[in-house]
């Protein structure tokens, strides 16, 4: 088995997922933006701007070049920020070969046009067949890998053979691997869950405490659920790794920049100063602002990412949004019960 793998992006967790593949023997080429990471890479075996304090593997090698990184192998790993994702594929098409297997396990949209990131690969190397891609999503932040901390993911791929070969290159000791047929509820979840940590994140900063944050924790993933199902995802992929496992992590771990911007949002940070201050992308904010368009387009309702949205983008105070959401009329908790309700005796 080829153990040769291209890692595009070096930040956090393209860099965290370079060490675990490098420890399990890979030959790894870690691809960067600016010089300066790889400078220091090269020299020191350290990535100080996004893992900090974290010493990396010597045979990891790291390049500005996108042809070099992705000569001769035939795994590549992609991991850059949603907002950058497009671009970077462009790039890497030229230099994708048909056979190549490719992971992705950036958590987002496309922008522009609401996509998921797996069809953007379709769109911009169309030389690669879907059954040759797959996503990586799951609770894992980079933090906790770096340090190799017992995490658990998920691969998901249309081919099981594909889950297999990245599930294969990934697993070790303290790096579980599944794998999962639903690629759109593996990308779904991983996306929309940013949204309700930053309402977590609101709801903490103005200390409304335990039972405020578990309800939008459960009420949030059944939004997610409903939009994802409405887009062809399997409901149970909601009920894993990607979807309650990734959102309870993100809802409640210090690492979370999506918790951290909503929390610096409710002490009164302008949107623009919590983006500012987190050196690193939160993919939250433009996730919301997808979801919203998305819920429209599927007619799905989502009054939890509503008022976030409404926060983020409408300057509507976050007590106030609060406010409505406790006032919204009276329904069931989930649309089983509605159906059931029809059989209840008066």
């Amino acid at each position: 088995m080829d153990r040769s793998v291209a890692v595009i992006g070096a930040g956090s967790w393209g860099t965290a997922l370079a060490m675990v593949l490098a420890d399990n023997g890979c030959k790894v080429s870690l691809w960067a933006r600016r010089q300066e990471v790889v400078d220091e890479i090269l020299s020191e075996h350290t990535n100080s701007r996004y893992l900090p304090g974290v010493k990396l593997p010597d045979s990891i090698v790291a390049s500005t070049d996108l042809e070099f990184v992705l000569e001769g192998t035939n795994q590549v790993l992609v991991v850059t920020p949603s907002l950058a994702f497009r671009e970077t594929i462009k790039q890497m098409s030229p230099f994708i070969k048909p056979g190549i297997k490719l992971l992705h396990a950036t958590k987002g949209f496309d922008s522009q046009n609401l996509e998921r990131l797996s069809q953007v690969i379709e769109q911009e190397i169309p030389q690669l067949h879907p059954f040759d891609m797959a996503v990586l999503s799951g609770p894992s932040h980079a933090e906790e890998v770096s340090r190799r901390s017992p995490t658990t993911v998920v691969v998901a791929s249309e081919k099981q053979a594909t889950a297999e070969l990245f599930q294969d290159l990934l697993m070790n000791a303290y790096f579980r691997v599944y794998t999962n047929p639903d690629v759109i509820g593996t990308e779904l979840g991983g996306a929309l869950k940013n949204i309700i940590a930053l309402g977590v994140g609101f709801s903490d900063g103005l200390e409304f405490g335990d039972n405020a944050r578990a309800a939008l924790i459960t009420r949030g993933l059944t939004e997610i659920s409903r939009l994802g199902v409405s887009m062809g995802a399997a409901q149970m992929t909601f009920a894993g790794l990607a979807g309650v496992g990734d959102l309870i992590v993100t809802c409640t771990s210090k690492h979370s920049r999506n918790w951290r911007t909503g929390f610096q949002l409710a002490q009164g940070k302008k949107l623009e100063e919590a983006l500012a201050s987190m050196n690193m992308v939160v993919e939250g904010v433009n996730a919301t602002k997808a979801a919203y368009q998305l819920a429209e387009r599927h007619q799905v309702v989502m009054p939890i990412t509503f008022a976030i949205y409404s926060v983020l983008f409408e300057g509507k105070r976050i007590r106030q949004a609060v406010e409505e959401l406790m006032g919204r009329g009276k329904t069931h908790e989930i649309e089983e019960v509605a159906r059931l309700s029809m059989k209840w005796k008066s």
